[in-house]
């Protein structure tokens, strides 16, 4: 919680005003943020000083290890992020390789489970991964990414969220998670929530002890709409302890999360929030 304060902060006081060439609005911009989460000691990084939809955050990445591409998925386990970009954005509705209402294409899971290689084969990145991290197995190159440059026009939008390498490290398996883009008032605290859950998830799915996850934010914004919101209501608060996070103890391997695993198979424990805060999204 202290990290996302002084990161919000951080880009009040220091950042510079960058118009986004793909939105066409003016965001407060710094190059470079680090951020850590003890997945270890379950502090589980949500955002008290509003309501966090936490059940919304983990659904979306239940989603992506399910390789899913359509809108309609995502709403059925209860996650409704993608309903803009899939349905509401005029670029992709435009694009040929769209094939029609709540249409993804090719982004985040379908790359991470359907990577194609050169000769028409598909990777399934995350098997690859669990079944390497299930054997102890560390190559230094435990690595699953959504970013295929060859594959950008395929899909709805380029993933923010882009890659994630696991390190097994003194008998703990580590996470470091790349994020080319982050909008940090609306979209921060679900990408939080998400390596968190990935990290404990595949941790407890290949029997490894989970250390710590280390996320790095190439460029972290606030749009010129959020800024004063973020300056006069959420800055103002006090923010109230880290809560915990419980998961089905039941949840043992990649054909549970694939088949029946639901975002209500996780609970977070002592989470005191202050009111919600609607900020503007920028499609």
């Amino acid at each position: 919680m202290k990290q996302y304060l002084k990161l919000c902060e951080k880009i009040i006081k220091k950042g510079k005003w960058v118009k986004n060439g793909r939105t066409g609005k003016n965001c407060l911009t710094i190059i470079n943020a680090d951020l850590e989460y003890d997945v270890e000691n379950n502090k589980f990084p949500l955002i008290t000083t509003r309501k966090s939809f936490y059940k919304s955050a983990i659904a979306e990445i239940l989603g992506h290890i399910r390789g899913y591409s359509s809108a309609k998925q995502f709403r059925k386990i209860g996650c409704n992020v993608w309903d803009n970009n899939a349905n509401e954005n005029l670029d992709w509705r435009n694009n040929p390789n769209r094939k029609g209402k709540d249409d993804m294409g090719r982004v985040y899971g379908v790359q991470g489970r359907s990577w194609k290689r050169p000769d028409g084969t598909l990777l399934d990145q995350f098997k690859k991964v669990i079944n390497n991290l299930s054997k102890k197995i560390d190559d230094r190159a435990e690595i699953i990414t959504f970013y295929n440059p060859g594959e950008l026009e395929l899909g709805c939008i380029r993933p923010c969220m882009h890659t994630h390498t696991f390190s097994i490290f003194n008998k703990k398996l580590y996470l470091t998670s790349y994020q080319r883009s982050c909008d940090v008032p609306l979209g921060l605290n679900f990408n939080q929530i998400q390596c968190f859950v990935l990290l404990a998830l595949i941790a407890k799915i290949t029997d490894n002890k989970p250390g710590k996850v280390f996320h790095k934010i190439i460029n972290a914004h606030i749009y010129e709409n959020q800024l004063q919101i973020m300056k006069n209501i959420q800055l103002k608060r006090i923010p109230y302890p880290i809560p915990k996070l419980k998961i089905n103890k039941n949840i043992k391997t990649l054909k549970d999360i694939e088949t029946w695993v639901h975002p209500s198979d996780f609970k977070v424990i002592g989470y005191k929030f202050h009111e919600e805060i609607k900020y503007p999204f920028t499609i």
